[in-house]
Formats: C-alpha cells, structure tokens, sequence
C-alpha cells in the first residue's frame, strides 16, 4: 500500500513539471502606443522645426539651387544669343574679308563710285555695299544669298544685273528679281553710318522694291 501511494505520488510531480515546462513563457511585450511613448519621451528634448521654419528653409534652399542654376546656365544661353546687339538699333559692324570692322573713309577710299563690293553682314551672310556717285554709303546693303537655293549672287557690271551661277535667276540693281526660278528678291539691310563707322541692321519695314513686308523679317 505504502509503494502504491509513492508510486501515485512521483507519477504526480513528474506530470505537473512536464506541465509546467509545456506551458508558454510569457514576456513583456511592447504595443505600439508603448513604442510611441517611448520615442516621444526620448525626442522630448529634441528641436523639431515648425511649419514656418521648414517653409522658410525650403525657400532657402530652393533660391541657393536656382542662382547656381541660372549662374551655370546663363553663359550657355548667352552662346545661342546673335551677337551684334548694341550702337544703332541693333545693328552690327560690317566687316572685311579679314574681320576687320569697315569705316566709311577706309572703304570710299579704295572703292570707286558704282562699286559694289562684299562685306560679312547680318548672321555672317555676305552682303552687297553699294558705293554711290557722290561717294557715300548707299542706305540699304544688298544680301547676296540668292533666294532660289542658296547661292552667292555675283554682280554682273556689263549687264547691270544680279546674275546667278547656279540656276541663272536674275535682279536688278536694288536686288529686286526679274527673273526665276528664284521666287522672291534679295533681302536688304539697313546701312548706318556713326562715328564713321558702317553698321548694319534689320530691314523690318515695307520692301521699298514691292511695296510688301519683308519676306526675310
């Protein structure tokens, strides 16, 4: 009876601490309204911005970024831009076939009257100076870029005629054409005389020679 009891007794213990042990431990958890008061009360001390400070700081940072923008980009630009600007109404000095800006001195000079002689005009394009009787400048320059396809137009003193090589369209004296294929007259160029010097600007008004607005402007 005494082992029957004992025998009961340590099937007992020995199945409540295998109990025990199959029992889950439990352990301190953490929701996330704990996480939330913990990280508020580390922060409590840091300095956060307010709306304000943080519209502000942007605007800082936005205009420092735009003025290196437009510092970097403004050069860029700028080497798109057609020069010539400035002295007469944006006009450009005519030039020699060296570079060299021209006066009005300097060329009556070493051209007669009647002459009609190449200068590098408005956007590079070579244009006519027509030297008059009385040896002034002409008021108007001539573009010699033919309207047909491109081609420089020579002057041809005997017929007194704008000739060109390329497919035989003609104009007269003032680049007015008289004959195709080349579609419309040469273009002119405004031809100004500061200081002595012969500049070149915009011809923006009515053609002279048709009555019509420049087909160039």
């Amino acid at each position: 009876m005494k082992f029957s009891l004992s025998l009961l007794f340590l099937s007992f213990t020995v199945a409540n601490a295998f109990i025990q042990s199959s029992l889950p431990v439990s352990k301190p958890s953490f929701s996330g309204k704990n996480i939330i008061k913990m990280d508020a009360a580390a922060s409590e001390d840091a300095f956060v911005p307010d709306m304000d400070r943080r519209k502000l700081m942007n605007s800082i940072l936005l205009g420092s970024v735009g003025l290196t923008v437009a510092g970097l980009g403004g050069p860029y630009l700028y080497f798109f831009v057609p020069k010539g600007s400035g002295g007469s109404g944006g006009g450009i000095p005519a030039k020699d076939a060296l570079g060299n800006d021209i006066t009005v001195d300097g060329w009556t000079s070493t051209h007669n009257a009647g002459d009609r002689s190449l200068v590098q005009g408005l956007k590079g394009d070579a244009t006519y100076l027509i030297v008059k009787e009385d040896k002034s400048i002409e008021e108007y320059g001539i573009n010699a870029v033919c309207t047909h396809l491109g081609c420089v137009v020579p002057w041809n003193q005997a017929e007194k005629k704008y000739i060109c090589p390329c497919h035989g369209s003609q104009y007269d004296g003032t680049g007015k054409v008289v004959r195709g294929p080349a579609p419309l007259s040469l273009a002119l160029a405004h031809v100004d005389t500061p200081d002595g010097k012969v500049v070149l600007r915009p011809w923006t008004e009515t053609d002279f020679r048709t009555d019509l607005p420049p087909w160039w402007k």
